[in-house]
């Protein structure tokens, strides 16, 4: 399946021409398959149909046919977004000239260009995006598998693994305990472990007062884990607790039949369990021999192209790319500069030099909302941080509430750019 590299030379001139070349009527049009309908495939499918005018021919393969966004399922979680408003359709990415196949890929040929479905068809491609999120590493979470996930559910997925979550919340007995095994670095960030606890603690508050939330973690530290901290104490008092590497948060496991959490050797018997395991690129990315080691699929900085291959590139979380966090609005960020940069190869349209963004917002409670940043650049290394930003602890009411409000406002947004 990998390149042939003396016979991609020696027909990359030829193969240049031809594609650089704007399509004339008559003439078969340069095909881009994207696997995943997400935040990152789901933008470069649609950027590319809608800016070549229909020169090129695009395929989208998508198993689901509504899509529920991982970001903001915490929110509903909370109570302040109803689940039906994480849902978004394909039709109006159809309508923009790209054909969605609603399908599993199951294998990619890179010698001959072409993914195999589950129904037994194939798609041939000239250029590839690969844009299938995460999976989970096996065995991460001792005691735990995904045939365990209705027990201890994940909701690190979009659909209905949230509501499971959500319904087990909410049933709890009267002075339970939730505990979160959380995930170590690196990890998909919205639906982020910190803001997960602050609604759950939300929730807890106003149905179940008395109940504890324990957080197990591995990681020495978290994102915006001072805010976090300062927001629990303030809002939540007394009902979260965090177990990190020093106290056994590196040393556990879980037993999902009993509800039981093992920490350095100390039971605790949990009412709901919410694992999160170690994550990695999703599983086509491996079956296309994208990945390396880390589980992840390492990518050149400028455009996102996969360091295997140079008919394929791998954007979203899926991507080993270097400083920017695994996010929708990173991989809506990256799918705009690949957009671009298939574009331009396939039709001579002009290729602008890539330049990358990301924030990443979290409400702790009503109108209390918080956010990290940062614009970057590709190195010759990585795409490495030029510019951040991050709340800080002690701000005021108004500015945490206009950063909630922002945070709806980006949510609005990103939707309608990605699903139009």
């Amino acid at each position: 399946m990998k390149l042939n590299r003396r016979r991609f030379l020696g027909t990359a001139t030829l193969a240049t021409a031809a594609l650089s070349a704007p399509a004339v009527l008559g003439q078969t049009r340069p095909r881009v398959v994207v696997i995943g309908g997400g935040s990152g495939g789901g933008t470069v499918a649609r950027y590319i149909a809608k800016d070549s005018n229909g020169a090129v021919d695009v395929t989208l393969i998508e198993p689901t046919r509504r899509y529920y966004t991982c970001y903001f399922s915490n929110l509903y979680l909370g109570g302040f977004w109803d689940y039906d408003a994480l849902g978004h359709g394909y039709g109006t990415i159809a309508r923009t000239g790209v054909n969605v196949i609603h399908d599993w890929a199951v294998g990619v040929d890179r010698d001959v260009k072409t993914v195999a479905l589950a129904s037994g068809d194939s798609v041939s491609y000239d250029r590839l995006v690969v844009a299938p999120g995460i999976d989970f590493v096996e065995g991460s979470v001792p005691g735990w598998n995904v045939s365990q996930q209705s027990l201890m559910p994940h909701a690190y997925k979009s659909g209905t693994q949230v509501q499971l979550l959500k319904h087990q919340i909410e049933t709890m007995r009267e002075g339970g305990l939730f505990v979160m095994v959380a995930p170590p670095n690196p990890y998909r960030c919205p639906p982020g472990p910190g803001e997960r606890v602050s609604m759950v603690a939300h929730m807890l508050t106003q149905s179940n007062p008395t109940a504890k939330i324990l957080i197990v973690d591995p990681k020495e530290n978290y994102s915006k884990q001072a805010l976090f901290e300062e927001g629990w104490e303030r809002h939540y008092p007394g009902m979260v607790t965090r177990i990190g590497p020093d106290m056994g948060g590196d040393d556990f496991e879980v037993r999902p039949e009993s509800m039981e959490v093992v920490i350095d050797g100390e039971v605790e018997q949990a009412d709901v369990c919410n694992v999160i395991p170690a994550q990695k690129a999703g599983r086509i990315a491996e079956l296309a021999g994208l990945t390396n080691d880390s589980g992840w699929a390492p990518v050149m900085p400028a455009d996102m192209r996969s360091r295997v291959d140079e008919n394929v590139f791998v954007l979203g979380d899926a991507s080993a790319q270097g400083d920017m966090p695994k996010s929708g609005f990173s991989a809506n960020s990256q799918a705009k500069v690949v957009a671009n940069v298939i574009r331009g190869e396939l039709t001579g349209s002009r290729i602008f030099p890539a330049r990358y963004s990301n924030t990443c917002w979290s409400l702790i409670a009503t109108d209390d909302g918080v956010k990290v940043g940062a614009n970057y650049e590709p190195t010759d290394e990585k795409i490495a941080s030029v510019s951040s930003f991050i709340s800080q602890t002690g701000e005021d009411a108004d500015l945490r509430r206009q950063t909630y409000e922002e945070s709806i406002g980006w949510y609005n947004g990103i939707v309608a750019d990605i699903f139009g």
